[in-house]
């Protein structure tokens, strides 16, 4: 039996105990991954998903965190201005171990580890806070560091001492802020 899945935005036809060379994926070698986004599954009885097989998956062990082979971008201009540039990239890599294929009753997977770091201030941003854009120059982005820092409520940006804005790595906190954050916290 075989299957062809996706991730990465590339396909792999796979079968039990093969090794794949993927895009990196954030897990640890030793860890249990699974991949959801099965397209096809071959053997006896193929199955072709529309665009994917319902509760199909293929379960894989991480062999080890690589880095793939240097690739050298050369450019040379000819003519009046001659000049080279010489560029390398080495990809980074996720080496896989295909441990079995489910056609059926694969459960969801779990959501990785990065997306739920990245889920968890989200939400408790959006549970108890306030609109910081309301404040003059604090746009989507600077709220999203500002939640990075702990700073949701008008309350909390109104009550910081000019000690706590200098220890404040990651935005610069402007004094104007404080201030209409003092307004805007009265109500």
């Amino acid at each position: 039996m075989f299957a062809v899945l996706k991730t990465g935005g590339k396909q792999y036809k796979v079968q039990a105990g093969d090794v794949l060379r993927v895009e990196k994926l954030a897990a640890d070698a030793g860890d249990t991954i699974q991949f959801d986004e099965v397209l096809m599954l071959g053997g006896d009885a193929p199955v072709v998903g529309a665009p994917l097989v319902d509760g199909a998956a293929v379960k894989a062990e991480v062999i080890e965190q690589i880095k793939g082979e240097k690739l050298i971008h050369f450019v040379k201009r000819r003519r009046k201005h001659s000049s080279k540039r010489t560029k390398g990239h080495r990809q980074k890599l996720t080496l896989v171990r295909i441990t079995e294929i489910l056609a059926s009753g694969a459960t969801k997977a779990a959501p990785k580890a990065a997306e739920k770091a990245k889920a968890a201030p989200a939400a408790e941003a959006a549970a108890g806070s306030d609109d910081l854009t309301a404040l003059t120059g604090v746009g989507p982005a600077a709220a999203k560091k500002l939640a990075e820092a702990g700073l949701t409520t008008f309350a909390q940006i109104a009550a910081l001492s000019e000690d706590d804005i200098a220890g404040i790595e990651a935005i610069k906190v402007k004094p104007e802020w404080v201030e209409q954050a003092k307004e805007l916290a009265k109500g």
